[in-house]
């Protein structure tokens, strides 16, 4: 069991933003910004590329409610919606969510965004073909 079925479980306490049926909503505890809130479905998902559709909807519906109430509640300037998928990707709970963090002007935070760049036009040309052969399997 990880350690987000036993904040749904309430085998450990958690700060609960929102709650309905099938999902929760509470305060991440080691936080980017502070108001970071994290959004989970209540039953244990995982990759988001398993994931029924309908859940990933309802999630998104209550990210979307989160970053209104983070804009509103808070005064915050904008929100920044994240979804690490797989440890190379940096998630770390192996149970799908989603990051709702809110930002201000100047609060200091910086993503470590590096762009890169293609060799050629062929070769993005050639990786989006990729893709979209991986949108038929």
């Amino acid at each position: 069991m990880n350690i987000f079925e036993k904040i749904v479980n309430r085998e450990i306490p958690a700060v609960i933003v929102y709650e309905d049926e099938h999902t929760l909503a509470f305060m991440d505890i080691g936080p980017i910004i502070k108001g970071h809130t994290l959004v989970i479905p209540k039953v244990c998902y995982d990759p988001v590329t398993e994931t029924p559709d309908e859940v990933l909807a309802g999630l998104i519906r209550i990210c979307k409610r989160i970053a209104a109430a983070q804009i509103r509640g808070l005064g915050a300037d904008g929100v920044n919606i994240i979804q690490n998928n797989g440890a190379a990707a940096g998630q770390e709970v192996p149970h799908l969510h989603f990051h709702v963090i809110p930002r201000f002007e100047g609060d200091g935070h910086r993503w470590n965004w590096a762009a890169k760049k293609y060799d050629n036009p062929a070769e993005m040309e050639k990786l989006a073909e990729k893709i979209r052969q991986g949108l038929n399997g």
